[in-house]
């Protein structure tokens, strides 16, 4: 993720982003292969809802919580 203030990624949503929804769809990817949304508080839930029906959601993780995992990878 790059240094400016990540924005939600619900259609049209231009709010900060304060959550990650890790996701990955089976038929397309390795099981251990994370895409991410990005989500405010208002839209966290309606996308991980989206990603849940479809059995693509896989984590939801508070932004500063994934940033400080992705900084401790080798």
């Amino acid at each position: 993720m790059s240094d400016e203030t990540p924005i939600c990624s619900a259609k049209g949503c231009r709010a900060a982003a304060v959550w990650v929804l890790a996701w990955n769809n089976p038929k397309i990817h390795a099981p251990e292969r994370r895409k991410t949304w990005l989500a405010c508080e208002e839209h966290r839930e309606h996308l991980a809802q989206f990603l849940g029906v479809r059995g693509f959601l896989k984590d939801v993780v508070p932004l500063e919580e994934w940033r400080a995992r992705e900084e401790s990878r080798p």
